[in-house]
C-alpha cells in the first residue's frame, strides 16, 4: 500500500510564501513524474506543477515565476514553494505521483488527501 502525505498548508496574508511536502511512503519500487494540482471552490481540479524524475519542470500559466517545484528522489518527496501569494491562489493542494510497485508493474497514478491554502487579502 502506498500513501501520499501533504503537509505545509495554512493561513497567509497576500504577498507571503508556503512552502507544500509531500512524502510518498510504503511499498514503492519506482516513482516517475510528481505534480501538485488545486481545487478551489466551485472549479475543477487544476494542474499547478509538474516535475520529471529528470527534474524538467511545466508550470500553470498563472503560477510561473512565482512558485517553484522540485524533488528530492531519494526521499520520494515533491516540494511547492510558493512565493508572492494572491488571493485566487487560494485553494485545497493536492500531490500526485506515477508510483511503480513492483519491476514488472505498471505506473499508476495515487493521489494525496490534499492541504488547505488560503491568501487572506
Amino acid at each position: 500500500q502506498v500513501q501520499l502525505v501533504e503537509s505545509g498548508g495554512g493561513l497567509v496574508q497576500a504577498g507571503g510564501s508556503l512552502r507544500l511536502s509531500c512524502a510518498a511512503s510504503g511499498s514503492i519500487f519506482s516513482i516517475n513524474a510528481m505534480g501538485w494540482y488545486r481545487q478551489a471552490p466551485g472549479k475543477q481540479r487544476e494542474l499547478v506543477a509538474g516535475i520529471a524524475t529528470t527534474g524538467r519542470t511545466n508550470y500553470a500559466d498563472s503560477v510561473k515565476g512565482r512558485f517553484t517545484i522540485s524533488r528530492d528522489n531519494a526521499k520520494n518527496t515533491v516540494y511547492l514553494q510558493m512565493n508572492s501569494l494572491k488571493p485566487e491562489d487560494t485553494a485545497v493542494y493536492y500531490c500526485n505521483a506515477a508510483i511503480r510497485t513492483s519491476y514488472s508493474g505498471n505506473y499508476y497514478v495515487e493521489w494525496g488527501q490534499g492541504t488547505q491554502v488560503t491568501v487572506s487579502s
